[in-house]
């Protein structure tokens, strides 16, 4: 009996040593790192800082239940960013998309946060936008020492760089006064908070400018035909290589003491130049590495983040006359291989979501902050699998592709298929919505 017990101790080792190996090779498997877009997909344009008309949409197409928590499944949200500047609580919206990006992703979906211009502007400290109402959600009860200690810093800076002060282009304040009236309560905390570490910063840093789901391209202003030639991800990639490069370049003035942390980009650039200037008149020669530095971040206005042909700020596909821009969409559309491009930026004066040449773009800036854009509304962009794409107000909804009808001819901007509140169409072809959801994917009733 030796034998045969041998031989099946053999057999039983060596079964679970295949069971072991398995298993090993299970989990040393390389993760699937690209995702499959849904079959519900829902882009809102921009919101700038007006949480109240944000959160409505998003309860009202299904996405978010009355605690403002994700009940949108497995569908995919898609914000073409400029939540920022203008409005009063863009604190707040950034904390929900936060909130939702975790949620969703639990749930099977995601939450796609995109780059606009404002977020850029937000990093770099171009606050022409950012309003006192916008500070002041940044400050609490130490905030007056803190406005105090940074204003004492910039007085010390003053003193310590005569020379570099005597070449500024533009005066800085001269004042106690005049400097605190430009820097309010929150502003010290809010520069904080956009930068590399700061929560907000670290976390707009993550972002991308664009984003390809599916055959669609969704990003903030436009793709222009010169830009083509480069794909999703080396666009992407020169707009993160640029914010690190803004990031590193500022991090190296603050400890050459050419600037302070708490400087915007106005004060950047001013001492930036006044220290090439007071370079220039010195007797004493200056390091090549800081004076290229310097050189470098005084061009920053041809960087792609912020020229007016880059993807966040370009304007040509609300611009363009039909004919202009049905030729160069086609060709964008075949460098990337994709069917339509999602934008927003441009507000659409009609308050409604714009299909343009041929429905193969759409301009999804309804101008949601209607204090500020009279006229405007809250709306979403709804798209069930490839071709249903639906408009999404908060009294009616639009039809603007169908997949039965093909294709509704709104070149113009005009839409098919109006519902209003009720859900009685005008037309007998219009869409029914499911809780704002495409069937295929939509939550079971809780």
């Amino acid at each position: 009996m030796v034998g045969p017990l041998r031989i099946y101790f053999r057999r039983a080792c060596i079964s679970l040593f295949v069971v072991f190996l398995s298993v090993g090779l299970a989990w040393t498997k390389p993760k699937k790192t690209s995702v499959e877009p849904s079959q519900s997909l829902v882009a809102i344009g921009d919101v700038h800082g007006d949480l109240d008309d944000f959160v409505a949409i998003l309860q009202h197409i299904g996405l978010i239940d009355k605690q403002d928590h994700w009940t949108g499944g497995k569908t995919t949200l898609v914000q073409v960013g400029d939540i920022l500047d203008r409005g009063p609580k863009p604190r707040q919206v950034m904390d929900l998309l936060m909130a939702l990006e975790s949620e969703a992703g639990r749930a099977g979906g995601r939450v796609v946060s995109l780059l606009g211009n404002h977020e850029m502007m937000n990093i770099m400290g171009d606050l022409r936008y950012v309003t006192p109402v916008n500070f002041a959600s940044f400050a609490d009860s130490d905030s007056e020492k803190r406005q105090k200690s940074a204003y004492e810093e910039y007085a010390k800076w003053r003193n310590k760089h005569p020379e570099l002060v005597a070449e500024l282009p533009q005066p800085m304040e001269l004042t106690e006064a005049e400097w605190m009236a430009r820097h309010p309560l929150g502003y010290v905390e809010q520069r904080e908070a956009f930068s590399p570490k700061g929560e907000y910063g670290k976390w707009l840093r993550g972002h991308y400018a664009l984003a390809e789901i599916g055959g669609e391209i969704f990003l903030h202003g436009g793709i222009h035909p010169d830009l083509a030639r480069m794909k999703v991800d080396a666009l992407n990639s020169r707009i993160r290589d640029e914010i690190k490069q803004f990031d590193t370049t500022k991090q190296y003035l603050q400890d050459e003491g050419v600037i302070l942390p708490f400087f915007n980009m106005q004060e950047i650039m001013n001492a930036a130049q006044a220290e090439v200037i007071a370079e220039r008149k010195s007797r004493v020669p200056a390091s090549p590495e800081r004076q290229a530095r310097i050189l470098d971040l005084l061009k920053y206005g041809e960087w792609l983040s912020v020229k007016p042909d880059g993807p966040l700020w370009f304007r040509g596909y609300d611009q363009w006359s039909d004919s202009e821009g049905a030729a160069q969409i086609d060709k964008i559309l075949a460098a990337y291989k994709v069917a339509h491009i999602v934008v927003g930026h441009t507000v659409q004066g009609s308050g409604r979501i714009r299909p343009r040449f041929g429905n193969k773009v759409f301009l999804i800036d309804t101008g949601m902050l209607s204090s500020y854009y009279p006229g405007g509304r809250a709306s979403a962009l709804e798209i069930c699998g490839d071709a249903e794409f639906t408009a999404r107000y908060m009294d009616q909804q639009a039809v603007l592709i169908d997949d039965a009808a093909s294709s509704a001819k709104t070149g113009s901007g005009a839409t098919a298929g109006v519902k209003d509140a009720t859900g009685i169409s005008e037309k007998p072809d219009a869409l029914p919505a499911v809780g704002g959801i495409c069937p295929a994917t939509a939550p079971p009733p809780q």
